[in-house]
């Protein structure tokens, strides 16, 4: 017969205190004497004891769990956001709820909803929701943490600064020659793809004004990188240069001109938006947003406020950086 796991009665028995002392010491309390509180931590282990997540959050009113709501849990991308959220929760000792909302507004309020009682504060990505139905999703007694999403005045929220690092991506090109720059953009109603889409126009009009910029619908996939050479070759269209508004979109596009026998970077040049870890390695030229950096920072604000401190309400840009790899200063046409 399997024997029953060890209760908090046991431990207390075994360590000849009684089940309140216990309590204080599991929970870190400074009130328990150093020898009490390493007498109950050994009898603990002994037994095996592990104590019970939601006996303890009551006995706190604390759940020590942040939830993050992202529009989807696969990827490079969301993968860097959460590898440094789950660096900070670590050393903060919190631990994640995670969960995803795809690209549906329903769903993203469903999944902000759903974290509700279960966690002391929420940090949320819903780059396709709009200012207002993000407010009306977002519980009034959770703080909340926003990443790269449309927000109304008054929310803690960080930002990538999507405008400056295309517009350096295109400064970047046209200073190599390259005048004849197409975009792939992110999907329509998108943030980050509506920012990066702006900046490339803004950009083009201003370095070169002379010349109408193509803009080819994107939906940050490998596949629409993919598909977007493909509508290029039904085109009267001459380019020189790809500005794609992430690597994924980046590497579709890489593979395509390739599978073209076009030369990548002597005939078209190609960059991406993000620095995913696999843009590393193939030598992509691309911006550089500190994907790591920003989700332990929005843990790190959340956590603080947490524990005693004020939320801080503004909305803090993140800066960019033109990471330059494979881009040739040649000039060239496809």
């Amino acid at each position: 017969m399997r024997q029953a796991p060890a209760t908090i009665r046991d431990v207390a028995r075994e360590a000849a205190v009684s089940v309140a002392s216990v309590s204080r010491a599991m929970n870190g309390h400074s009130s328990v004497h150093p020898d009490t509180r390493a007498r109950v931590m050994a009898a603990a282990q002994s037994l095996g004891y592990v104590p019970h997540a939601g006996a303890r959050s009551l006995s706190l009113s604390r759940s020590h769990a942040i939830g993050v709501v992202l529009p989807d849990l696969h990827g490079e991308f969301f993968s860097e956001i959460v590898r440094g959220m789950d660096r900070e929760v670590t050393a903060r000792g919190y631990h994640l709820l995670l969960s995803n909302m795809h690209a549906d507004a329903e769903l993203a309020a469903q999944a902000v909803r759903s974290m509700r009682g279960r966690v002391d504060g929420l940090i949320v990505m819903a780059p396709q929701l709009d200012a207002a139905g993000l407010d009306d999703a977002l519980p009034r007694d959770v703080p909340a943490v926003l990443v790269n999403s449309h927000h109304g005045e008054g929310r803690a929220a960080f930002r990538i600064d999507n405008a400056a690092g295309i517009a350096a991506s295109v400064a970047h090109l046209v200073g190599a020659g390259r005048r004849r720059l197409v975009h792939v953009a992110g999907p329509s109603g998108n943030i980050d793809a509506e920012e990066r889409r702006q900046g490339f126009l803004s950009a083009m009009a201003r370095l070169v004004p002379d010349y109408e910029p193509v803009v080819i619908e994107g939906d940050f996939h490998e596949e629409s990188g993919l598909a977007a050479v493909a509508t290029l070759e039904g085109l009267p269209v001459a380019y020189d240069g790809i500005v794609a508004a992430n690597d994924m979109m980046a590497l579709g596009v890489l593979s395509a001109l390739r599978m073209q026998g076009v030369a990548v970077p002597d005939a078209v040049a190609v960059t991406g938006f993000d620095d995913i870890p696999l843009a590393r390695y193939l030598g992509l030229t691309t911006v550089r947003a500190p994907l790591a950096e920003m989700g332990a920072r929005a843990v790190a604000r959340l956590v603080d406020a947490l524990e005693g401190g004020a939320l801080d309400r503004e909305a803090r840009i993140i800066a960019t950086e033109l990471v330059i790899r494979s881009t040739s200063p040649a000039a060239g046409q496809a």
